[in-house]
């Protein structure tokens, strides 16, 4: 058991170093982006949109936290975590399942806390 953690951590953590270098890469052009990239983005952020609210604000009153005040990089490890089941939840293990690693990025980025 102990042996399958540490392998799933070392998966993580590579995944999590590769996402960061593809991120590098496309971080510094992300303001010229074209406007493909950019609908791409907002759509597959508007997916979060029924739980997490639009443009991850938050519904008042929920107990589903808003994305838009959360780090990139949180955005990011959860949602890995959540894919790979080192994270439990209710719905969240299984609609992280559904996304790629470059869409994961592509959503933290679009709805994470700007610095």
């Amino acid at each position: 058991m102990i042996k399958r953690q540490q392998h799933a951590a070392r998966r993580v953590a590579s995944t999590m170093l590769t996402s960061g270098l593809l991120l590098l890469g496309s971080a510094a052009g992300a303001s010229d982006m074209t406007p493909e990239k950019k609908l791409q983005a907002a759509s597959l952020a508007a997916t979060c949109a029924n739980c997490h609210g639009t443009n991850g604000k938050g519904v008042e009153g929920s107990a589903v936290t808003g994305l838009a005040n959360l780090s990139v990089e949180y955005i990011k490890t959860n949602m890995i975590w959540f894919k790979t089941g080192q994270r439990p939840a209710t719905v969240m293990h299984q609609l992280s399942k559904g996304y790629t690693d470059e869409q994961i990025d592509i959503i933290a980025n679009y709805l994470g806390k700007k610095d």
